[in-house]
């Protein structure tokens, strides 16, 4: 018992659950068709059909039924046209298999000149009826047709006008007739609107003699467009009944029922009525010139039949519209030619490969141009159009030095020398005594010909006849040579390398480089030039040969003038007793602070102070610092600056190099940089002022700036400390004691490594003595800075085997002495 009722619970959930799902598909109102997967839509349509919904309509209703909004069902409708059509598609797929073996042979044959695109042909046509932007359907707000049929449910719109006005609206009856007041019964089914209105105008003069006169009209037009009902059948992509509007032609009911299917006929399509075929359709006509011959209109009951096709070929390669077509008896491969819209520009026009069934085999044919008119396709016939060859038949070509290098044309009997003057001839730059000719041998291997050109030109040698894709090379002089350069350096405004030129002079090149700088010597200029021969066996062999030389400041020569060589370097020197003027600058407890111009070059700090009126009362002379960036610095083109940023440089690399190697550090990369780039130095002003001309008292340069600040009333605490912050100075505080004013260490704190910076930029670190910290004094500006101790590496597996591996040998040590 137990086991059943478990049983049926069970049961219960299952179909709890299903219901649950089956609900939540039901509902389509928040359904976007465009973000549905193909299998979906296969899905919904499969739920459609499991109720008995096969038809498209009955699938629209039942999707407007669950809450679809009407534009997702025009997208929804559209989709499964998409998938059904696909579907047929592949079920044809065994009657295209022989289109699909010949487009393969196609691909081998072409697939050196292009990439084979698609296994499928394209049939012509095809996208007419299933594009979506092209609609056939017919304009009902047009003027009525003379030669529209009335027909039941029609409405007629008689009206009158003049000495009589009177508006009828009747509806012609199922028998054809209407009921037309004072008059009486009208037949006016079968007739076309023209004869309705004629006969309408003959039987109402009877009743309104004025019509007889002309003093009153009659017009008769349609009041409402009936529907008919039109059965498409054959090879159509949705064969069936259609109701339609009675204006509408065959191409709106084709373009309703989707068009011919893969297999239907778009040349031969039927209207059927009364069973008497009464119009036959060729779509090309419409497709080819845009005329829709024999479009007729239709009426109820017609029936429009596409049958099969007879003949179908297919072209491919260099046509523009490369597709399958279906040809009619007594129409030739030109024909299907005009139907690809003809041959590209790059097409190979002189025959075309054609790939044919025979009975039991396939072959190959070639169909010259001439035979395009007469050949008649067979059906299953492929087509190729080939590129033509990437080639020229009648090519030679010209490059270096002449000048109009490029490619022309070989006409009959043109020679080297003729091409040379078609070329406009030779540039005065020309290698004269040698050209050559790259050309091809019959077997396409490469040979070379070389020729004098002078001799050629002169006409001592025998001119060469040229041949096909012949090319022809003259060198120019300066290919054959390195460029020629001058260098120039030194104390010229623009320094830099020139173009050489003959009998190029240095007062030349040195107007070329903007002149002389204001510091520069026109005396004892050097000019460093190549040696070509020497003496490699020597050891004392010259590596150059240098000239002096003098110059005046008009740029003339004081002796023989020289003319450079090529590669000459010209090296222009500075003023032996030039000075630039250097400063300094004193800012903050000087009577009067600012630059000063450095007076000699042994000027010092104290002789500054002086000149800068001496101190003021509220100066603090232990706090005073030197800022000195370095001449390089501060003026580049001291030529007397010793440059030091190689050597930091070099400083930072070692940083790295030792930081990548796993050392631990307390300071940040930054950090580190901006101590080694640091620019201060420290100074004790109450020692230089106490003594001056002392060691202590530095000679000043170009750039430094001395900082005198006020007393200063604070010390600041940085690094692992609790509380960071400044602290008043009180004197007698010891290092410890603004420590802990600061909240003391932290448990980071590495205590030992602790150091203070003075105003004045001087440093003092803390020292060890025996198991104690001796920390440095504290002046008032001092910073003190406690930085912080590397992280500790747990011990590994490894280590702690050492370890104990270690201390059982020492154990072992102990127990053997001991015995």
């Amino acid at each position: 018992m137990k086991k059943n009722i478990l049983q049926l619970f069970t049961i219960l959930l299952v179909i709890l659950s299903f219901n649950s799902t089956v609900l939540a598909q039901s509902n389509y109102a928040n359904v976007k068709v465009d973000e549905l997967s193909d299998t979906r839509i296969l899905e919904i349509v499969k739920q459609g059909e499991s109720i008995g919904f096969t038809s498209e309509a009955q699938l629209e209703q039942m999707a407007l039924a669950r809450g679809m909004k009407a534009e997702e069902v025009r997208k929804f409708k559209l989709r499964v046209e998409k998938l059904r059509n696909q579907n047929n598609s592949d079920q044809s797929s065994s009657t295209n298999r022989t289109y699909n073996e010949d487009q393969s042979i196609v691909a081998d044959t072409v697939g050196k000149n292009r990439k084979n695109e698609s296994l499928t042909p394209k049939i012509f046509g095809s996208d007419l009826f299933r594009n979506g932007n092209i609609t056939f359907e017919p304009n009902l707000r047009i003027a009525t047709p003379k030669g529209y049929i009335i027909g039941p449910d029609d409405k007629l719109i008689i009206d009158l006008t003049g000495d009589n006005e009177k508006t009828y609206n009747l509806q012609v009856s199922p028998e054809g007739i209407i009921n037309l007041e004072f008059v009486g019964r009208i037949a006016v089914g079968g007739l076309s609107i023209e004869q309705a209105a004629s006969k309408i105008r003959s039987l109402m003069s009877s009743t309104y003699p004025a019509l007889r006169s002309g003093r009153t009209t009659v017009a008769v037009n349609l009041g409402n467009i009936r529907s008919i009902k039109v059965t498409i059948t054959g090879q159509v992509v949705k064969a069936g009944t259609y109701t339609i509007s009675s204006l509408s032609t065959v191409y709106n009911a084709l373009g309703a029922s989707g068009g011919p299917s893969t297999n239907g006929s778009y040349r031969n399509i039927q209207v059927i009525r009364n069973n008497k075929v009464v119009s036959t359709v060729d779509v090309y006509d419409f497709l080819l010139a845009g005329i829709q011959r024999a479009n007729i209109r239709l009426q109820d009951q017609d029936v429009i039949y596409i049958p099969v096709f007879e003949k179908r070929v297919e072209i491919q390669g260099e046509v523009v519209q490369p597709a399958l077509f279906e040809v009619k008896n007594g129409e030739s491969l030109q024909d299907v030619i005009n139907f690809a819209s003809g041959f590209t520009p790059k097409a190979y026009t002189a025959q075309i490969k054609n790939f044919q069934n025979t009975d039991k085999e396939r072959r190959i044919s070639d169909i010259s141009s001439s035979a395009f008119n007469t050949y008649i396709p067979k059906n299953g016939d492929v087509y190729l159009v080939e590129p033509i060859l990437d080639r020229f038949e009648n090519r030679v070509e010209i490059e270096g030095a002449v000048f109009r290098p490029g490619q022309y044309e070989l006409e009959k009997g043109l020679t080297l020398k003729a091409l040379i003057n078609k070329a406009a001839g030779l540039t005065e730059d020309a290698f004269l005594n040698r050209g050559y000719i790259n050309r091809l041998n019959a077997d396409n291997t490469p040979s070379l010909i070389s020729f004098d050109v002078a001799k050629l030109m002169a006409g001592t040698i025998t001119d060469i006849s040229l041949q096909r894709e012949d090319k022809v090379t003259i060198s120019s002089i300066f290919d054959l040579r390195d460029e020629y350069k001058i260098t120039i350096q030194g104390e010229v405004r623009a320094p830099g390398v020139f173009n050489y030129a003959d009998s190029m002079s240095l007062e030349s090149v040195i107007q070329m480089a903007g002149g002389f700088k204001e510091g520069a010597t026109a005396k004892r200029i050097e000019i460093s030039r190549r040696i070509k021969n020497s003496d490699a066996s020597s050891a004392s062999a010259r590596t150059a040969q240098v000239i002096t030389v003098n110059v005046d400041q008009n740029l003339k020569i004081i002796g023989d003038r020289v003319i450079l060589k090529p590669f000459d370097v010209i090296s222009v020197r500075s003023s032996t007793g030039y000075q630039v003027q250097k400063q300094v600058i004193i800012e903050g407890e000087v009577l009067y602070p600012g630059p000063y111009t450095i007076m000699k070059k042994n000027e010092r700090i104290s002789d500054l102070i002086k000149r800068a009126g001496g101190l003021t009362p509220s100066a603090y002379t232990d706090g005073a610092s030197l800022k000195r960036p370095g001449a390089d610095n501060v003026n580049p083109t001291d030529k007397n600056a010793i440059n030091n940023k190689e050597e930091e440089e070099k400083k930072l690399l070692s940083l790295k190099r030792i930081q990548e190697a796993g050392v631990k550090d307390t300071l940040t990369t930054e950090v580190e940089q901006k101590l080694i780039q640091s620019d201060l130095v420290g100074i004790n002003l109450t020692a230089i002022l106490e003594k001056p001309l002392s060691k202590q008292d530095l000679i000043v340069e170009d750039g430094d700036i001395i900082r005198i600040p006020r007393q200063l009333q604070v010390v600041k605490v940085t690094g692992e400390v609790l509380s960071p912050n400044s602290i008043v100075y009180l004197t007698g505080k010891s290092f410890k004691d603004y420590i802990n004013g600061a909240g003391g260490f932290t448990d980071k704190a590495l205590k030992n490594k602790a150091y203070v910076k003075y105003a004045n930029g001087t440093a003092a670190g803390a020292k060890k003595f025996l198991f104690f910290n001796n920390y440095p004094r504290i002046k008032p500006g001092a910073e003190i800075f406690v930085p912080k101790a590397a992280d500790k590496q747990p011990l590994n597996a490894q280590a702690w085997i050492g370890i104990g591996t270690a201390i059982a040998s020492l154990g072992a040590i102990i127990v053997s002495l001991l015995k």
